[in-house]
């Protein structure tokens, strides 16, 4: 047993002597920077990257910059009852009224086109004598005119430009000289294009440089003014119980339909607006035409040019003052004074007081 634990030590022993020896020995590395590799494809992105909605939005704002719109239009009507036993003196009447006016403007760098349209068209209804005694409710327009006209202009120099003015003026329905001439089979006086007239020149326009009067001048030594019958109901006039036909109508002689004179025109136009919301407007236009030669078809035509028969000035001044008493009710003045010799040598009057609603247009 002694033995046993002698051998035992030994081996302890030797165990611990052997852990004893053991040693690390020093180990030198070399120092190397590690080298990174990015095998991605990069680009690079500007930061003001294109948006669809702010382009969309650009072009709706360069749009309005360039475009003026200016729209209106007007509905007045009137009615007037009584009954068969009122004893006061009175007729049944109705009458309504409708007008549009509308304009555009479109304006890039020197060039400047203006598109503008009215048209106005009234009716009334009132007994009226047909003759042998008999009465009848019958209708009648009052007003009727449809005006287009397109101004294309290029800036010259300063408040001046240059360029053509484009004028068609005509009415919707056939017109009677009296409330009872449809009924009794009198032939009208007027109709679609009958009379229809386009006025065409070319020329210079001075704009004022005021705010405060907003005046334009139109020169144009060459001009151009036709006028268009193409009803030949209008032609025709009752004589002696007989419809027999006319020599002229218009200035347009019968079996022609169309007369076009050439000459110069002048045009002054002014449009002004008052107050906070523009409640009192004003519009006017003068034109005036001085035609060379008559009827160029027959100045062709005659044999002694030197003879031939100058037409004398076409004046026509339109005025109208519309005033808002609120935003959809107004009243609305119309005057206009017109003479043409080749129709007939007296001056012609027109004038129109409606009240009624109102709708206004602008996006600027």
């Amino acid at each position: 047993m002694k033995k046993l634990y002698t051998l035992i030590a030994l081996t302890l022993l030797s165990t611990v002597c052997a852990v004893a020896q053991v040693s690390i020995d020093e180990v030198n590395t070399k120092e190397e920077k590690p080298e990174f590799s990015n095998d991605m494809k990069t680009e690079k992105i500007d930061a003001n990257y294109f948006s669809d909605a702010t382009h969309r939005a650009e072009k709706a704002a360069l749009r309005k910059e360039r475009n003026t719109i200016d729209f209106s239009a007007n509905l007045q009507g009137s009615l007037t009852a009584y009954s068969k036993s009122w004893q006061a003196a009175g007729d049944n009447a109705i009458t309504i009224i409708a007008s549009i006016n509308f304009l555009h403007t479109y304006k890039k760098g020197r060039f400047t086109l203006s598109n503008a349209a009215s048209a106005k068209f009234g009716y009334n209804n009132m007994k009226t004598d047909v003759g042998n005694g008999e009465q009848k409710a019958l209708w009648l327009k009052n007003v009727d005119e449809l005006v287009l006209s397109t101004s294309p202009q290029w800036d010259m120099v300063k408040n001046w430009k240059y360029g053509a003015n484009v004028k068609f003026r005509t009415q919707f329905a056939r017109g009677y000289s009296a409330r009872a001439d449809k009924y009794n089979g009198v032939p009208p006086v007027s109709g679609i294009m009958s009379p229809g007239y386009l006025d065409a020149s070319v020329g210079f326009t001075y704009v004022l440089p005021s705010e405060k009067l907003p005046l334009k001048l139109n020169l144009a030594p060459i001009a151009m003014s036709a006028t268009y019958v193409q009803d030949d109901a209008v032609f025709m006039e009752k004589k002696d119980g007989r419809i027999v036909p006319r020599d002229k109508a218009y200035g347009v002689a019968y079996g022609e339909h169309s007369k076009y004179e050439g000459g110069l025109s002048v045009q002054l136009d002014f449009d002004k607006s008052w107050g906070k919301d523009g409640w009192l407007r004003y519009r006017t236009t003068a034109f005036s035409f001085y035609g060379w030669i008559t009827d160029i078809a027959s100045y062709k035509k005659a044999e002694n040019k030197d003879e031939y028969e100058h037409v004398v000035p076409t004046l026509r001044w339109e005025n109208t003052i519309d005033i808002k008493a609120t935003k959809h009710i107004s009243t609305q003045i119309y005057f206009q004074l017109y003479y043409n010799k080749a129709e007939i040598d007296k001056l012609q009057v027109s004038s129109l007081l409606s009240v009624g609603l109102t709708y206004t247009f602008k996006n600027k």
